[in-house]
């Protein structure tokens, strides 16, 4: 992250509270780009799996079905905390 305040600080023009404010939302940008990887990689292999249990299983359907949007709301909650804090990061 020091890097992005040395180029921060390098744009002409920038006094060194703009610098800080710049180098903090790029910092915050590059977090919650980093907290959103894992909930996208784990909704995606959740979907996936559960489309293999529905077409082994058809009969079983209704429950996967349920389960899966409960594991979707809950590893999307670990991206909305990843946002939470790229808000905090931020301020």
């Amino acid at each position: 992250m020091e890097a992005i305040a040395h180029i921060a600080a390098s744009v002409p023009g920038l006094t060194g509270d703009e610098a800080k404010a710049a180098a903090a939302a790029s910092s915050a940008g590059f977090a919650y780009g980093l907290a959103a990887i894992g909930p996208g990689i784990g909704i995606g292999y959740l979907v996936g799996k559960s489309v293999e249990a529905m077409a082994r299983q058809p009969e079983a359907a209704g429950m996967v079905r349920t389960t899966m949007f409960l594991g979707i709301a809950f590893t999307e909650a670990l991206a909305l905390i990843g946002f939470v804090v790229f808000i905090l990061i931020g301020l």
